[in-house]
């Protein structure tokens, strides 16, 4: 992954279209050497959440090209590379799993559902508060707590109870939050471990069962 990162970073230097162009050799590279790794995790959880799916890494890998119709940004590149894995591919409603490379700290694995639509995440509301215990034993299963600091790494909640919950419920604070996601960052170090794809693997599946609670949730039909 040090070439990956090494594009990366001087891309963040020269994000211009000339630059790239100059560079496309090296990014078609990069972008391989992305995507096998994107694969190989893939098959790594898919053991045990057969729920993927037959994915590929192109099912699941996001362009490197960035949208600027409506940024004050014109910048036209992106200076990360990720991939969702969620039954669907990346533009699935699921939860799933997010592998993320970026220089300077910034990679990791992320996970659960982020920026829901207000109708899926009313679902995934009601599940918890249906089954806040279970929910709660999700959150403080070892492997869970080993791994990740905080339920909501985006730091997006509201104030107040969501509209149709009782604010005097105990465990309201759970149903405050806009995104349910959870990740865990690598150092640039890290990355060129030749087990980077077990780590991932390896994080992913701690995760894994607030992904299959989320997803419970969202397979019961909205009316």
């Amino acid at each position: 992954m040090k070439e990956i990162i090494k594009f990366l970073t001087e891309l963040g230097k020269n994000n211009n279209r000339e630059w790239f162009d100059a560079n496309r050799d090296r990014y078609l590279q990069c972008k391989k050497t992305f995507e096998d790794l994107c694969d190989l995790v893939i098959a790594g959880i898919q053991q045990s959440d057969p729920t993927l799916g037959p994915l590929k890494a192109k099912d699941c890998t996001f362009r490197i090209f960035r949208d600027t119709r409506f940024s004050n940004d014109k910048t036209p590149y992106k200076l990360n590379m990720g991939c969702y894995l969620a039954r669907g591919g990346r533009k699935s409603i699921y939860a799933g799993y997010y592998l993320h490379l970026e220089p300077g700290g910034k990679s990791f694995a992320g996970g659960g559902l982020y920026m829901p639509p207000a109708e899926n995440l009313k679902l995934v509301r009601q599940e918890i508060f249906y089954n806040v215990e279970e929910f709660k034993k999700i959150l403080k299963a070892k492997d869970f707590v080993k791994t990740f600091t905080s339920l909501d790494l985006m730091g997006d909640e509201l104030k107040k109870a969501p509209q149709g919950f009782p604010p005097e419920w105990p465990d309201i604070n759970l149903l405050k939050f806009k995104h349910f996601v959870v990740g865990k960052y690598y150092s640039d170090e890290e990355l060129n471990n030749d087990k980077l794809k077990d780590l991932y693997i390896s994080n992913f599946k701690a995760m894994q069962p607030m992904v299959a609670f989320i997803n419970r949730a969202l397979e019961i039909p909205v009316n």
